[in-house]
């Protein structure tokens, strides 16, 4: 997860592999009720997490090729149209996905990429392997 962070590579897969990983946690109300409620988080206690809506998006993901997965760019009209019949959704579900993902990559990216804080100090961390970033 380091390398992926730290040279943009965060695919469809990855983004799956989340969300399995979050739904593994249990309840996410639980969860947001256990982070210390500081500035912008103060709003976060009183949101309620939909259980279903993580099942639909690792749906999604699923119902994509390998390829797809590896490359969003490649998700036209009628590859958007094969992925809602497969995952049981619509059409506006795979766009609402593909949305998510591309503002979480933006978002790691500002953290990570162009030379941005964390890039560097996480590509000087050495980590033993099997910690949450370790290689």
């Amino acid at each position: 997860m380091q390398r992926k962070l730290i040279e943009d590579d965060f695919t469809l897969g990855d983004f799956r592999d989340q969300m399995k990983q979050i739904r593994k946690l249990g309840p996410l109300e639980s969860i947001l009720g256990m982070m210390p409620q500081v500035g912008m988080m103060k709003d976060l206690k009183n949101v309620k997490v939909d259980e279903n809506e993580i099942n639909r998006l690792v749906a999604i993901v699923d119902s994509m090729t390998p390829k797809e997965r590896a490359n969003h760019m490649m998700i036209n009209g009628q590859r958007r149209k094969r992925i809602a019949k497969g995952s049981g959704t619509s059409v506006q579900e795979v766009n609402n996905l593909l949305k998510q993902y591309a503002q979480m990559r933006k978002m790691m990216k500002s953290f990570t990429g162009g030379g941005g804080f964390l890039g560097k100090r996480l590509a000087k961390m050495k980590l033993p392997p099997g910690l949450p970033f370790g290689r």
